[in-house]
């Protein structure tokens, strides 16, 4: 099985030390993991593996504005300098990147899938970097072929990306596509949308979310001030789950702290509380793959957005070291 892989980007930053690992960085400590060879089984607790989603194809077909495709590097670029804090807990590993050079979208997200199954079937925890939010079918395929069951979702989005397929998928289309493969398949639809924008989505999405039987808490409800009530409804929704696939469309964060994404959005949601629901998340021990979609390089001033989710990357490998200890005790 060949996967359309790119060896990763060189990680090149700081170096403080070269003998002290407690000064070592991330790009210090980040190993390759070639997917088109054999592919071994680490014996650190916890294993994570970034890959890249280097496509915007799907953007393209959704009439957004392209330029996702170089997100992966713009967020590795970012991570390359962060301290090891993670070592010697967590190992860190990059799988590179599926890319999609030819419109090929559909061939391009069967990859995907292949690659995230391959990671998760060897023990690593996948952090996936993208691209286009289109990132979301190949990887949901890759979970759903690792477990054979298709997992929960949570997605915070501004948008419910449920519109119907129109002779191909695009970055619209998504969940409307996994909702008829859990069909297909006889598997639950479980899809829980967290910060769609009234004006992103028509009464229509809205109506057909509801028909599909899948939730959403909508942007205007997630404040300082009810953020333990929301808090709340996720954690009854996720009560009953048993796998959980977590993505992030960057466009649900507001344009003030992320300007470089394929649609900017002026009200879009503080980025702290996003972040303390997914830490929340990450505490169930129920999250088995994560990704974050969208960021892109082109409108990305001072790549404040790459900076942005380079944190949430750095927070979110924290947060499941932390898990991972609370629960062995």
């Amino acid at each position: 099985m060949h996967i359309r892989y790119q060896q990763p980007t060189a990680w090149q930053g700081r170096i403080d030390s070269i003998s002290d690992p407690m000064a070592f960085r991330w790009h210090q400590i980040v190993h390759p993991l070639n997917l088109n060879q054999p592919v071994k089984a680490n014996s650190a607790v916890i294993n994570i593996c970034f890959l890249g989603f280097c496509c915007d194809e799907g953007v393209k077909r959704n009439l957004g504005r392209p330029g996702a495709a170089k997100g992966p590097a713009s967020i590795r670029k970012e991570m390359a300098n962060w301290p090891a804090n993670c070592h010697p807990h967590a190992q860190l590993f990059d799988a590179g990147n599926i890319t999609c050079t030819d419109s090929n979208l559909e061939e391009a997200q069967e990859a995907l899938a292949k690659a995230v199954q391959l990671i998760l079937e060897h023990g690593y925890f996948p952090i996936l970097l993208g691209g286009g939010h289109e990132i979301a079918l190949g990887h949901f395929n890759g979970i759903l072929q690792s477990k054979g069951a298709a997992p929960a979702i949570v997605n915070f989005d501004a948008h419910l990306d449920l519109r119907p397929v129109q002779d191909k998928g695009s970055s619209g289309t998504m969940f409307n596509q996994i909702h008829e493969i859990c069909s297909q398949l006889q598997q639950p639809f479980n899809y829980l949308c967290v910060g769609p924008q009234t004006y992103a989505n028509t009464q229509s999405l809205f109506a057909k979310a509801d028909e599909m039987g899948a939730r959403y808490i909508l942007a205007k409800e997630i404040t300082a001030a009810h953020i333990s009530q929301v808090d709340e409804q996720i954690h009854y929704y996720l009560h009953d789950k048993d796998a959980v696939y977590l993505t992030l469309c960057t466009d649900v964060l507001s344009a003030a702290h992320a300007p470089g994404v394929s649609a900017v959005q002026p009200f879009g949601l503080d980025p702290d509380l996003v972040l303390q629901l997914i830490k929340s998340i990450i505490k169930t021990g129920k999250v088995c793959s994560i990704d974050f979609a969208e960021v892109s390089p082109r409108f990305d001033a001072d790549n404040r957005t790459a900076k942005l989710i380079a944190v949430y990357i750095y927070a979110v490998i924290n947060a499941i070291i932390e898990q991972q200890i609370n629960q062995s005790h």
